[in-house]
């Protein structure tokens, strides 16, 4: 008889929905986290706890966050509808089309109930202001899609999902690395070995869910798959994702899937080390650079800055910035705009001056003359144009530049200057586990591996090139709670506790006609 019914591999977001979803189809549960308690919770804890979700009318929130209305006035006004169709076609647009339609349906579909679910778990939540609003007279305009966020961020997050497994009678072990699946004679997953405190031994499970991040910490594979810039690539999360989950799926036979050349780098500060301070959680981004101009080091722009709000275009910015001279940027504002700047900018100290030859004299630039020279044509094509709204596209665009700004182009005109390092800080990898609407691992054979699961940052093939913000952790905790209840449902002779917690109400799986798709080894 198996010690557990369920092993969940990883303590972050995806894995301790999993692990809580598992538990109140009765199972008993064991979630086994490589680092030792103080370092715990994957990069939920690096997050800025942001949920991106469908939803009706702007109040269909309102459970959610019922204060807001109180503390804010016109709390409403500014949010608009989100459908499921705007999510899908905000996944669709920025991977260029990419996204498996299955999955992301699935994620689109189940992700308004799965905000819902993480909030009666005991997430609680508030209004994203400071990093998804833009103040505009006595009211906030906000981006599609994004409203809430967990309270704390992903420090938060990551503590509301702990206080959930201690209530419902979740074990986790910390400093358990799991080295290996252990797969019976049927090729059914059935336990993992573990090195542990006190050597190395097998712990038997009738389901293991693998919840454990990524390869971006390990700078071998970062090298190997995605390129040398990325080998030497500041880690804007957890130092314990080294792909060790994705590599002992694949040594089981389980199918990679989705872009392993392709990773969520966002803009950080520059001057912070190798990975980023766990005290100072998300607080290293700097994704303003839409309201001025980014500079390389050789004096050059190198990105649209005004393409698309910065929570569409920062994941994949990050990355421009690596393939920049020294794998750095400097971001440059002046006074118009400076106001404008998210918090999150606080935490570094701005270069200024009163002028842009004073100010580009202060920085790390390879060729000064060159990059005044940017700033200057820049100035002149950023004239015309219609008002400067900070709320929306505003269409105020340069003309004849390469690239051209097209949206939010006001000149650097109104000292004091200001700069910011920025360089790309790599989150998560794209590269993961292919897996089906029930979270079931695919194997090379194109048919899941019976009991064996995966969710968050493992699954591959949801993004491609870009990230819409806000998608990471629905994603996660969407197939999270799928594969904890169908590896509870579907563990052998399932031992379910005399009390089995009542679980908040789940929705059949959103894409059945998938199935097709699958092959013989399909279970509905």
């Amino acid at each position: 008889m198996s010690e557990y019914d369920v092993v969940v591999v990883g303590a972050g977001n995806a894995a301790l929905a999993s692990a809580v979803s598992a538990r109140e189809q009765g199972a008993r549960v064991l979630v086994l986290e490589k680092a030792p308690r103080e370092m715990r919770g994957g990069n939920t804890h690096w997050s800025g706890g942001l949920f991106r979700f469908a939803y009706g009318e702007p109040r269909d929130v309102q459970p959610l966050i019922p204060d807001a209305e109180a503390k804010h006035a016109n709390f409403y006004d500014g949010i608009k509808a989100y459908s499921a169709d705007d999510f899908h076609a905000d996944l669709m647009r920025v991977t260029n089309g990419r996204t498996d339609p299955v999955l992301s349906r699935v994620i689109v579909e189940n992700s308004r109930d799965t905000v819902f679910w993480m909030h009666s778990s005991g997430v609680e939540m508030e209004p994203a202001i400071s990093v998804a609003a833009v103040r505009k007279g006595d009211g906030f305009v906000w981006l599609r899609g994004l409203v809430v966020r967990a309270v704390h961020e992903g420090v938060g997050l990551s503590t509301s999902w702990f206080a959930a497994c201690e209530r419902l009678g979740v074990e986790v072990r910390y400093g358990h690395a799991v080295l290996g699946l252990v797969l019976d004679e049927r090729g059914r997953a059935a336990g993992v070995k573990v090195r542990d405190p006190e050597g190395i031994r097998t712990i038997k499970a009738g389901a293991v869910i693998l919840g454990c991040g990524g390869f971006e910490a390990n700078a071998q594979m970062r090298t190997q798959h995605i390129g040398p810039l990325l080998g030497e690539a500041k880690v804007r999360g957890t130092p314990y994702n080294q792909g060790d989950g994705l590599r002992m799926a694949l040594d089981s036979g389980a199918m990679p899937w989705g872009q392993w050349s392709g990773c969520h780098a966002t803009p950080i500060s520059a001057d912070w080390g190798d990975f980023a301070p766990r005290e100072m959680t998300d607080r290293s981004n700097r994704l303003s650079y839409l309201y001025g101009v980014m500079i390389n080091r050789a004096g050059q722009r190198f990105v649209d800055e005004g393409e698309n709000t910065q929570l569409m275009t920062y994941a994949k910015f990050g990355r421009a910035i690596l393939a920049q001279p020294g794998a750095k940027a400097y971001q440059i504002f002046d006074a118009q705009t400076v106001h404008l700047l998210e918090p999150r900018y606080s935490t570094s100290k701005p270069i200024t001056a009163d002028t842009l030859e004073a100010l580009l004299e202060k920085l790390d630039i390879e060729n000064r003359v060159a990059a005044l020279a940017t700033l200057r044509q820049y100035n002149d094509a950023a004239r015309a144009g219609g008002p400067f709204d900070p709320t929306r596209l505003d269409g105020l665009s340069t003309g004849g530049l390469a690239p051209d700004k097209t949206n939010w182009a006001l000149p650097l005109a109104k000292p004091p200057f200001v700069a910011y390092s920025a360089t790309g800080g790599i989150t998560f990898t794209f590269g993961g586990l292919r897996i089906n609407e029930h979270a079931e691992v695919i194997g090379t054979d194109w048919r899941p591996i019976p009991g064996l699961y995966a969710c968050g940052e493992m699954v591959g093939g949801l993004y491609y090139d870009n990230y819409p913000a806000g998608t990471g952790l629905v994603a996660g905790a969407v197939f999270g709670r799928i594969a904890g209840r169908h590896a509870a449902l579907r563990t052998p002779a399932l031992t379910r506790s005399p009390h089995a917690v009542a679980p908040a109400s789940m929705p059949p799986p959103a894409v059945a006609s998938a199935a097709s798709t699958m092959g013989e080894g399909w279970v509905p």
